[in-house]
């Protein structure tokens, strides 16, 4: 029997994990019927299946006003309070609105129950699944506890309460096993683990493109690419020094996505520091299947597998990760890739037997030597990425989550019909 899900979350737009791993889910979920619907403060998705609720976006103005008076320090005055449940109050309505306006049979809610970008919304969803007894399955791809940034705070009471809550018609998703063991030990709720998938059942298509003529880039160049947001956690230094000690002119360094919602100042200091370094630093901006190639800013985009075909390297060096789904990327595209063995990538990933280029924090005369194997080395790059492709495929596939799916739906529903 078919039931319609609604996805809810901060942002459902643009290539940062929770869109990606939300649309993967939503995919699989219509394979069997299940038809999914949207509620987001900015949405991508499409409009007869959208409900776009502005202030529910962690940038509207009053949930800005809230963070800023909310974390840094350890005590909040009356007025913090009385907004905090304003707009909470405001937002469990259009939930309820959204639930009845498309029939809503099971909510996803996407990453707004455990990390506190938006207090409000966090709240507004814990007193909507308590007053209502809602089967929901909340998906947590980062704990407030991960991240420095919201340990000084005033409002403990809070996240204690809605990041995450703990009601009986609630499942619990992590995408690692580190968080999966820390819900339990924080909260006492047991969680699933569901790792980030791609559809390695699928191989990508080789695409048609003028890339890296229209990034410009010489056919010689060799292009190092690193898939990621332009934020602090995802060590892009490291892949400009990758660069520098490589000492090759031809290498140039290309990097992705946007700057997130961290600032500017990252990629301001990443500039100057590939000028010191005599680094060719580029910024390209992807999209997922966009019909116009400009992002908001009016800088040209391009898709994101036009981006990994034309990569000789993909560099990750990421300080802290979730999951990792750029990594996911390169071996399903078939490139290879130099990993900073984050805690996820030795927990979960690397024990499954992927052959990559890894550092411990920094770059050795040894990594720089596996680097230049791979770049000219064909056969052995060839190697390298098909045995990856086949490890993807075994774990990390399509057909792992729609077992996962299948069990949760089940859960609520009884049939086993996903």
């Amino acid at each position: 029997m078919s039931q319609n899900i609604g996805f809810v979350s901060t942002r459902f737009a643009g290539t940062d994990g929770v869109s990606l791993e939300s649309a993967k889910w939503a995919q699989v979920l219509w394979d069997y019927r299940h038809v999914s619907y949207w509620y987001a403060g900015k949405l991508d998705r499409a409009p007869a299946i959208s409900m776009p609720v502005p202030e529910a976006y962690f940038y509207d103005r009053d949930n800005v006003w809230i963070n800023e008076r909310a974390f840094g320090t350890r005590t909040r005055s009356k007025k913090v309070t009385r907004k905090i449940y304003e707009l909470a109050d405001h937002l469990k309505q259009t939930l309820y609105d959204f639930v009845e306006k498309f029939a809503i049979d099971i909510l996803v809610v996407e990453n707004a129950l455990c990390i506190p970008m938006h207090i409000p919304l966090g709240v507004a969803l814990t007193h909507f699944i308590a007053e209502t007894g809602f089967p929901t399955v909340a998906h947590h791809h980062d704990f407030y506890w991960e991240r420095s940034r919201f340990s000084v705070n005033c409002v403990e009471d809070f996240l204690a309460m809605a990041f995450p809550p703990t009601l009986p018609s609630l499942q619990h998703v992590t995408i690692n096993s580190f968080a999966q063991r820390d819900l339990a030990w924080r909260t006492g709720a047991s969680g699933v683990m569901v790792p980030n998938v791609l559809d390695f059942e699928h191989p990508p298509p080789e695409p048609d493109t003028n890339f890296r003529e229209q990034i410009g880039l010489e056919p010689d160049d060799i292009m190092l690419l690193q898939p990621t947001r332009v934020v602090p956690r995802k060590g892009i230094e490291h892949s400009i020094a990758l660069v520098s000690q490589l000492k090759n002119p031809k290498c140039k360094l290309v990097v992705s996505h946007e700057s997130g919602d961290e600032g500017l100042e990252y990629r301001d200091a990443l500039i100057e520091l590939a000028e010191q370094s005599g680094v060719d630093l580029r910024f390209v901006h992807t999209h997922i299947e966009s019909s116009e190639g400009f992002d908001t800013s009016g800088v040209p985009s391009h898709d994101l597998e036009e981006t990994y075909s034309q990569a000789d390297l993909i560099t990750y060096p990421s300080l802290y990760e979730g999951f990792g789904n750029a990594l996911l990327e390169a071996f399903y595209y078939r490139k290879p890739v130099l990993v900073n063995r984050y805690s996820i990538f030795v927990a979960d990933i690397e024990p499954r037997g992927f052959q990559v280029v890894t550092m411990d924090g920094f770059l050795t005369r040894n990594v720089l030597d596996q680097v230049r194997r791979v770049i000219a080395d064909k056969e052995y790059r060839d190697q390298m990425v098909e045995h990856n492709y086949e490890l993807g495929k075994a774990f990390f596939s399509y057909s792992v989550l729609r077992r996962q799916l299948r069990s949760l739906i089940t859960a609520f529903t009884g049939l086993d019909d996903l």
